[in-house]
């Protein structure tokens, strides 16, 4: 028989294991590992948790990474707040939408830093202005003030307090700001790893020849400039940029990019289309991407091409043929500068060009992939087979087929025993010896938006029938309605008999 003695040892163990499981073992993590769960939340829970305990009061006063991108600030109301007033503020709290964040930022521990920083708000310089100081108070590494996150009606000055800043690693600003003059920026930003600046004034200073050097930015690895208006002549010298964005410059006429560690550019949308007079110079041994998308056609040198060239996109934007008839040797120069890529794409306008100049450039010797973009209009295939016969070595072929409806096509519509050959195919035939070693060497074909028009079916015919080292040709064909489907499969019954000059080719239809 148990005893009473042995029944309170056998009861304080009990609640003595039950106090153990109740132990609050997330508490006990430390700081950086709970800052770090904490930052999968959005930061109004993680401001509400707060509340729990002393504990989860501190976490939240120096939590690093304040996101508000979380946050509908049209939503945000004095209510919205409350949980934050763990001490009576010194000045009551307006009705703003700012309200939510500038109460946090307030109530921060004094020796907390802040690792990230970002917001959307519509707000006032004076507010805009005083939000970034009281970051920069707190050793901001990163601030994300942008992404087409921040409006005001108006435009300000550049926040002075950023330049100076030893701990600021990575700046986003987006709002309509002017920079300062060059002699102010030129000696700061000196730990600065990321800069990405959109709705520049540059109205007074068109002309940014020595801001992006090596003294201005002796550590920026990249460099974003989006709209900047104004801007007419811009030179970048940066030792260590890696990554070079810009777009939406529309004036710009002069662009000067010198920098031995560049990897990847990009530029979109910039130059005016009617400008006889742009011009840029590239001297970037070792880099690797390359994408010039939407821009009007320019004189272009670069000094030295990069033999580790892989990824190449080339789009001119024209407005009419007569826009590019004083402009051909550029584009000519452009290609011919981009002959050591690995892997190209071009646009629709840019094959247009091609097949109606008939323009010659040096062959693409170490190309393997090539992506078209195109029409496939009749006077589309002259640039085809120009860029075919370039490309002596290519492995992959990717044709992607935009489709007018206004413009007539004409149809496949041979039946089983017509054996005549149509317009398109006598033309492939025609060109067998210039695309001798481009057929030895294609492997994969895929074509986006195949319908069975005359020119596709030629084309993919004369790849099956001379593409000796053919292994798989893929036609993506899209929706159609069922009296399409029926003529559709009689058309791939007619392909799967056509001759194949590859006995390992696949053809498969999706």
């Amino acid at each position: 028989m148990e005893t009473r003695s042995a029944k309170r040892k056998k009861m304080a163990q009990i609640v003595e294991n039950d106090a153990k499981a109740a132990t609050d073992r997330i508490s006990d993590l430390p700081d950086a590992v709970l800052h770090q769960i904490l930052f999968l939340l959005p930061i109004k829970c993680v401001a509400q948790m707060s509340i729990l305990s002393k504990r989860w009061k501190f976490l939240w006063s120096t939590f690093p990474d304040l996101d508000f991108t979380t946050l509908n600030p049209f939503q945000i109301s004095s209510q919205s707040v409350k949980f934050l007033e763990f001490e009576k503020p010194r000045q009551p709290l307006d009705s703003s939408r700012m309200d939510f964040i500038t109460q946090v930022l307030s109530i921060r521990d004094k020796h907390s830093d802040i690792r990230f920083l970002c917001f959307r708000a519509r707000l006032s310089f004076s507010r805009l202005n005083s939000l970034i100081r009281r970051a920069i108070r707190h050793n901001v590494r990163e601030l994300d003030i942008g992404a087409s996150t921040v409006c005001t009606d108006d435009y300000f000055n550049f926040p002075r307090c950023v330049i100076g800043s030893e701990t600021l690693r990575v700046l986003k600003l987006k709002s309509g700001f002017r920079l300062p003059p060059s002699s102010v920026m030129r000696h700061g930003f000196q730990s600065l790893q990321t800069l990405s600046l959109s709705l520049v004034i540059l109205n007074n200073q068109p002309s940014l020849p020595d801001l992006f050097s090596e003294s201005s930015f002796p550590l920026l690895k990249t460099l974003n400039l989006d709209s900047c208006l104004g801007l007419k002549y811009l030179h970048v010298g940066c030792r260590a940029l890696e990554d070079l964005n810009l777009e939406r410059c529309y004036e710009l006429e002069g662009l000067d990019v010198s920098c031995s560690k560049l990897e990847r550019m990009r530029l979109a949308k910039c130059f005016d289309a009617y400008s006889d007079k742009s011009w840029v110079k590239i001297n970037t041994p070792k880099l690797e991407r390359l994408c010039w998308q939407h821009n009007a056609i320019t004189d272009m040198t670069m000094f030295g091409p990069s033999n580790l060239l892989n990824e190449v996109t080339v789009g001119f934007y024209v407005f009419t043929r007569d826009n590019i008839l004083g402009k051909l040797q550029s584009a000519i120069d452009l290609l011919s500068g981009l002959s050591h890529a690995r892997s190209l794409s071009l646009e629709r306008q840019t094959i247009e060009i091609l097949s109606n100049n008939h323009l010659l450039f040096q062959p693409f010797y170490n190309l393997k992939h090539l992506e078209l973009h195109t029409g496939f209009n009749k006077s589309d295939v002259p640039g085809l087979t120009c860029l075919f016969k370039s490309s002596p070595t290519l492995d992959t072929l990717i044709l992607k087929i935009i489709h007018e409806y206004r413009i007539e096509r004409k149809e496949w519509n041979r039946d089983l025993w017509d054996m005549t050959i149509t317009e398109g195919e006598q033309y492939w035939e025609s060109q067998i010896r210039t695309l001798e070693s481009f057929l030895q060497h294609l492997k994969v074909v895929k074509i986006h938006g195949f319908l069975d028009y005359e020119n596709e079916v030629a084309l993919a015919k004369f790849l099956l029938k001379h593409g000796k080292a053919l292994e798989e040709m893929i036609l993506h064909t899209g929706h159609c309605n069922a009296r399409d489907t029926l003529r559709r499969q009689k058309i791939r019954s007619q392909m799967m008999g056509f001759s194949w000059a590859s006995s390992n080719a696949k053809v498969a239809f999706q």
